[in-house]
């Protein structure tokens, strides 16, 4: 197969699963889109984990909140972490206690009951951020999982569920940042309409 044919059969599949997930998962995002407008709305706050590409996810979704999502949408700044800034942290957590305490350690300190903690991974199994989510329902802080593969271990602590239907890493990754951007604008939207 040639690399243009490889380009386009990449193309057509990140079409394809979105497509899939346009359908498969509409409610599910609005029922995001309500958790965390519901978070905001009580002062609380929408945190993210994830690693390695899923980190840099998470830090651009909690940028597009404290920043600007649409250079047209002008708005206040909205709550937002990422969990995945402080290299500091980080590295402590991961020093002192181990590298699958580094989501959970700092969410202890910085949730709170009421807010909403996104957990991006794309095997559904990453440790920490199975720890974080498990603490955050401890917490009574909202769950959210930005999925792929099977899911689990980590949709068995997320209250709502977001699973991009495939294995390959880089397609999935494509479709969570695709839904990230879907649920903060739509969130975006109800809040400029009835600002908090």
């Amino acid at each position: 197969m040639s690399e243009a044919a490889r380009f386009a059969a990449m193309m057509r599949r990140s079409a394809e699963l979105k497509q899939r997930i346009a359908v498969e998962l509409a409610d599910a995002v609005i029922a995001v889109v309500d958790a965390c407008e519901a978070s905001l709305r009580r002062h609380g706050k929408l945190m993210f984990c994830g690693n390695g590409g899923s980190a840099a996810d998470s830090q651009h979704l909690a940028t597009e909140l404290l920043i600007r999502l649409r250079g047209a949408v002008e708005r206040p700044s909205f709550p937002a972490v990422a969990l995945t800034l402080d290299p500091a942290a980080l590295t402590a957590a991961g020093n002192d206690y181990g590298y699958e305490f580094v989501f959970e350690r700092p969410l202890r300190g910085l949730g709170r009951p009421g807010d909403v903690l996104f957990g991006i991974t794309t095997s559904g199994r990453s440790p920490n951020v199975v720890r974080a989510l498990r603490a955050a329902r401890e917490m009574g802080i909202a769950t959210v999982g930005l999925l792929g593969g099977a899911g689990e271990p980590a949709a068995g602590h997320c209250d709502h569920v977001l699973l991009v239907p495939d294995r390959e890493t880089a397609r999935i990754q494509e479709c969570h940042i695709a839904l990230g951007h879907a649920v903060l604008e739509l969130l975006e939207d109800r809040l400029v309409a009835n600002p908090l």
